[in-house]
């Protein structure tokens, strides 16, 4: 299938203050990108694959150097595929994986848990070591150490918990402390280029072979959908979640001056994912001052199917008809080619610093 081409942006960028200034100065090089983040998000994703072909599958090979990739849930599931020894088949398996997987009505956590399981050992293959010894890129995995009733998968006591956690977040976020800790589990070549994590309880942990598919998994467990991995190797023991529970787009304190490149599905910066229905919870100015934001336009959005990026309520939505869903997602996967060759062209004819607007 063919994707549609019509006269419309499909892109839309913001910048932090650095990158703003130095996009209009410079335009936007590969050489200037030092880190990439991944958003948590569920299948959202798979609607800007084309932005993920253009980048790893052409851009930023272009100019190699070391970058660091960090990601959350689905975010470090991308660039675990990015890492492999062929980026672009390992971005296309991933979109494929998990658009091709179903769930019976009524499967249970430890049912999906086995699925999201085997996924991993069918995206992965035996690239591990491909991905942890990486020429150019850096692997950071985010999770969260779940404390209280949220370490258990009971269904009754882990909806107490997170009861707890919504009351919690709308009063301050700084009192998820009492409920997670987070845990970057890092390439072991070098520390996660980020100052200091003073907003909760943080650790750094490398990654390993022992812990690496653990890791992934943890970073995509979802309360009350998927189990939680229990006592990650090198991390110690306890309960690992999804790290989108804390940093669900990415609002950290990036370190040093490179550009932090982000490939994202909306234009906003929501802290934690118990922070979507709060308007008032955006990401920090200072935090994001070097990153520039690359989007779907909403005039792009308005003409995919259902007008708007796969997510996961279309398991519900299309349940008894996956292959309608199945539909739905390859249409959004291959009309997603237009973002990257749209980004690809600005690049080229430095147009892009044109489209800028601030973060």
């Amino acid at each position: 299938m063919s994707a549609i081409h019509v006269p419309y942006p499909a892109l839309t960028f913001k910048a932090g203050q650095r990158a703003l200034a130095h996009v209009r100065e410079q335009g936007l090089r590969a050489i200037d990108v030092g880190i990439v983040p991944g958003a948590a998000g569920g299948p959202k994703p798979l609607g800007i694959q084309g932005l993920d072909l253009a980048l790893f599958g052409h851009w930023l090979p272009s100019a190699p150097r070391p970058r660091t990739l960090i990601g959350a849930s689905i975010g470090a599931w991308r660039f675990a595929s990015a890492c492999l020894a062929d980026p672009v088949e390992g971005l296309r398996r991933l979109a494929t994986l998990y658009t091709e997987l179903d769930f019976a009505r009524g499967a249970t956590l430890a049912d999906v848990s086995r699925r999201c399981e085997g996924m991993l050992e069918a995206l992965l293959q035996e690239g591990d070591a491909h991905i942890l010894n990486n020429a150019h890129y850096r692997l950071n995995v985010l999770v969260v150490k779940s404390r209280g009733l949220l370490a258990d998968d009971h269904r009754g006591r882990l909806g107490v918990g997170l009861s707890s956690v919504l009351a919690d977040n709308v009063l301050g976020r700084p009192r998820l402390a009492r409920h997670f800790e987070r845990l970057v589990l890092h390439d072991s070549r070098a520390a996660p280029p980020l100052d200091s994590l003073d907003d909760f309880p943080s650790r750094c942990v490398p990654l390993s072979a022992a812990n690496l598919r653990q890791a992934l998994l943890a970073s995509g467990s979802i309360p009350m959908v998927m189990q939680g991995v229990r006592d990650l190797p090198g991390a110690g023991s306890g309960t690992y979640r999804d790290g989108g529970l804390l940093d669900y787009h990415l609002d950290l304190p990036y370190q040093g001056d490179d550009l932090v490149l982000y490939p994202h599905f909306t234009d906003k910066v929501i802290p934690g994912w118990f922070d979507k229905g709060l308007p008032w919870r955006r990401g920090d100015a200072w935090r994001l001052r070097n990153v520039l934001l690359m989007t779907p336009s909403p005039q792009y959005l308005a003409r995919l199917p259902f007008g708007k990026l796969p997510d996961r309520g279309d398991f519900k939505r299309f349940l008894g008809d996956a292959a309608s869903r199945k539909r739905y997602w390859y249409t959004a996967i291959d009309e997603s080619r237009r973002l990257g060759d749209e980004l690809l062209e600005l690049i080229a004819t430095g147009r892009l610093k044109d489209r800028l607007r601030p973060l």
